[in-house]
């Protein structure tokens, strides 16, 4: 794979500061609703162009997916984009966003790179060869008691109006742990599962492109990446990342 991990992150920041420029001139930033409860900004139309044109160019051997261009013609391997996760967050001049960034080579995610532009957290991975965050290694928490776990979670069912939602899920959850989050940006969530932040995220109907980075940048820092029932994989609409320690005894309250 003739991918250069310095070009990827020199590439990844660039679009971050494509993003904080907009993030500091919040009052003049165009936001339009792609349907209710979900936002589009200028920002993320920006960052997600310069994504797809410079990787693009670097890379033509592959094809792009993003979250607001939608795909090209070759999909077969391609980069998976989320150019803001956290669109609300960014809008309300929340720090909780990210930017996501995973190759995706014959159904394989071989490469992920995510990036917290507020706090200057870059997070990255190739598969095989670990985790890292700001270049040193990175690895899920030794927690193995989930009454003493923090967890987080988000709710995007919410904002697709399903009657089967995350709502009775996360009562039962937050019942039997110490520390609950939700930060509002699912590729965040599961990169600070990576780094040891929170022992556990869970989340359904994401897409895609929101986790795919993230899940391969957990699964290398030592995750469990698996669907509600504990399959392994990456399942965007039933996905839980877990440190591994507490996988059993979070699984049967899902």
């Amino acid at each position: 794979m003739s991918i250069s991990s310095a070009q990827l992150e020199k590439i990844v920041r660039e679009a971050g500061a494509i993003a904080l420029s907009h993030f500091k001139d919040l009052k003049n930033l165009s936001i339009n609703k792609k349907k209710p409860r979900d936002f589009v900004t200028a920002a993320d139309v920006a960052v997600e162009a310069y994504l797809q044109e410079v990787l693009t160019k670097e890379y033509p051997q592959y094809g792009f997916w993003g979250e607001e261009s939608g795909q090209t013609a070759d999909q077969s391997s391609r980069w998976i984009v989320d150019p803001i996760d956290g669109t609300h967050s960014f809008a309300k001049g929340q720090y909780f966003w990210s930017i996501s960034v995973a190759l995706e080579i014959d159904n394989q995610i071989v490469f992920g790179a995510v990036y917290v532009p507020t706090v200057n957290d870059y997070y990255c991975a190739e598969l095989g060869k670990g985790a890292f965050k700001n270049g040193e290694p990175t690895s899920v928490s030794s927690e193995t008691v989930l009454g003493d776990a923090m967890v987080a979670t988000g709710f995007a069912c919410l904002r697709s109006y399903l009657k089967e939602n995350n709502l009775q899920r996360f009562c039962r959850i937050a019942e039997r742990t110490t520390g609950q989050r939700r930060f509002g940006s699912a590729a965040m969530d599961i990169c600070m599962v990576a780094d040891g932040q929170v022992d556990a995220f869970w989340e359904q109907e994401l897409n895609l492109y929101d986790v795919a980075a993230g899940a391969l940048i957990a699964k290398e820092a030592g995750a469990t990446v698996t669907d509600f029932k504990g399959n392994e994989g990456i399942f965007p609409k039933q996905i839980l990342v877990t440190n591994g320690k507490i996988l059993d005894q979070i699984l049967p309250l899902m």
